[in-house]
């Protein structure tokens, strides 16, 4: 019994984990596409210090002013 508390525990961690990069992830295109690139970096960086899950390889950080982590900007709403 207490294996399968300890996997609901690590889904439950995992799960929590993914709703909260989601949500970073989110919030970084929604700054770039208003042009608050600083705010965008520190969602970024937000995301990039998330801990890793149970068996999932820690995110890799390109070096600042590498260009790496910046995306292309979208394109304006048609209405």
């Amino acid at each position: 019994m207490s294996a399968s508390i300890a996997l609901g525990k690590r889904q439950t961690e995992q799960v929590d984990r993914s709703a909260l990069l989601l949500m970073l992830s989110y919030i970084e295109a929604e700054c770039r596409r208003i042009g608050a690139t600083a705010a965008a970096d520190h969602a970024a960086l937000a995301a990039a210090l998330v801990p890793p899950g149970h068996g999932m390889p820690a995110a890799r950080v390109a070096p600042a002013g590498t260009g790496a982590s910046r995306r292309r900007k979208r394109a304006s709403p048609l209405h």
